[in-house]
Parts: C-alpha cells; sequence; structure tokens
C-alpha cells in the first residue's frame, strides 16, 4: 500500500524536500495536461479545436519553465 502524500512529505526530510516532492508532483501533474493537449492537437478534426489545443500546449510548457525556475530560484 502506498503512503498517503502527507506522510511521503514529511519522510523526505524537511521543508526542502517538501518543495522537491511538491515541483515532481506539479510537474507530472503538468506532462499529463501536456500530454493529452498534444493528443487532443494531433487528433482534432477542425482547425478551430486544434489551435485551442496548441494554446494549451503552449501554456503548460511556460508552466513548466515557470515552475523550474522557481524550483532553482529556491534552493
Amino acid at each position: 500500500m502506498m503512503p498517503a502524500a502527507d506522510d511521503r512529505s514529511s519522510a523526505a526530510g524537511g521543508e526542502t524536500g517538501d518543495l522537491g516532492l511538491l515541483f515532481h508532483r506539479l510537474n507530472n501533474q503538468l506532462g499529463i495536461i501536456l500530454a493529452n493537449a498534444e493528443l487532443l492537437e494531433a487528433k482534432s478534426a477542425d482547425e478551430m479545436a486544434r489551435a485551442r489545443a496548441a494554446q494549451v500546449v503552449s501554456s503548460v510548457l511556460e508552466a513548466m519553465t515557470t515552475a523550474r525556475e522557481i524550483r532553482l530560484r529556491s534552493r
């Protein structure tokens, strides 16, 4: 059985571990959104849907970059 997220963060070694876990989780979530947006972009039948999916892809990539910058500055 997998420990709850709160249990894993407290075992990670304090505040730095907590932030590392949060950034890891955030990147995983953004990765899922990115993969699905790319799939929608590739499979969409109409141009409007492709454009919307492309905007989501672009925004997720920017969010991933921002999260990386925050993580690096918090060290």
